[in-house]
């Protein structure tokens, strides 16, 4: 059985769908905190077990019979590495599980960004535990850039503090099929997997896109750190949410997230999907809904 953690999240429910191409319901195990929420993922047969990454004692018991582990970067930056120790735990105390893969961040051993502490040190407790370990070293979501897509055309402006740095950028739904392919295949497997998208993009490129794409001006306005921010508490994200955006954008600029790894379009057998198309989708999506509203 293959157990997939947060499997409520955007990501794990896109892997779950993957898997389903190729294994049986009855072989995904669906590691949730609300199985309240998972109603759907268990009327299509998969088995749905409690095990909230805050609660170390769930997860001997949600790993029972489990022979593959999909242990997908928790929420929480600042205490993932005590969130992530509970699962691992739960696997040295479960004999069945012979592989463990991990969603770490790009290049998790040199980059700069603050919060990579955090998967350096889940990947060095993954090695420990002494069973075969993949780490899926993703790099940024596009929909990071295009979630906002309605706002920065009513705007015409597009913010950040990424300054003119490459975005090595790919989808969750990329990355989602990469997991799936690793958890599934039977070819040999690498341990260390760089994941990024084959065409690099700046937030330069991205406003310029939506002017394209909207028929309307965006331009891209850069700022400080501190600055960016504090626009984003204005916004109304919580203060910690703010502070790991503007972090990443800070990380951009210092190139942390441009690759030229085709680990990603190796994985998932095609190139990776391009900017121009998922930012298609959400401005076709932004003007569904204003037909709806009319």
């Amino acid at each position: 059985m293959i157990l997939v953690t947060g499997a409520t999240g955007q990501l794990a429910r896109l892997v779950i769908e993957h898997l389903l191409k190729s294994v049986p319901s009855n072989q995904i195990v669906a590691a949730v905190r609300n199985i309240e929420k998972a109603e759907d993922l268990k009327s299509r047969g998969i088995i749905v077990r409690e095990a909230d990454y805050d609660l170390p004692e769930q997860w001997s018991s949600a790993l029972k019979g489990v022979e593959k582990v999909l242990l997908i970067s928790g929420p929480d930056v600042g205490g993932r590495v005590k969130q992530h120790k509970a699962v691992i735990d739960g696997i040295k105390q479960t004999e069945s599980v012979k592989l463990v893969a991990y969603t770490s961040i790009l290049r998790a051993d040199t980059t700069q960004v603050s919060y990579a502490r955090e998967d350096r040190e889940t990947e060095k407790m993954i090695r420990e535990i002494g069973i075969p370990f993949v780490f899926l070293r993703h790099g940024w979501y596009i929909e990071n850039y295009t979630m906002n897509a309605e706002y920065a055309v009513k705007e015409g402006v597009l913010y950040g503090c990424a300054s003119t740095g490459k975005i090595s950028g790919a989808t969750r739904t990329d990355y989602a099929e990469a997991a799936a392919t690793v958890l599934t295949t039977t070819a040999e497997l690498k341990e260390i997997y760089e994941l990024a998208g084959d065409m690099s993009f700046t937030l330069q490129d991205v406003a310029l896109d939506m002017s394209l794409q909207s028929g309307k001006s965006v331009v891209y306005l850069d700022m400080s750190e501190d600055e960016y921010r504090t626009l984003l508490i204005d916004f109304g994200l919580p203060e910690g949410l703010a502070s790991t955006l503007a972090i990443a954008d800070t990380g951009v600029a210092n190139g942390d997230v441009f690759s030229e790894s085709r680990d990603l379009s190796d994985l998932i057998g095609r190139t990776t999907t391009p900017l121009s198309a998922v930012l298609e989708e959400a401005l076709s999506r932004m003007g569904n809904e204003g037909s709806a509203g009319r």
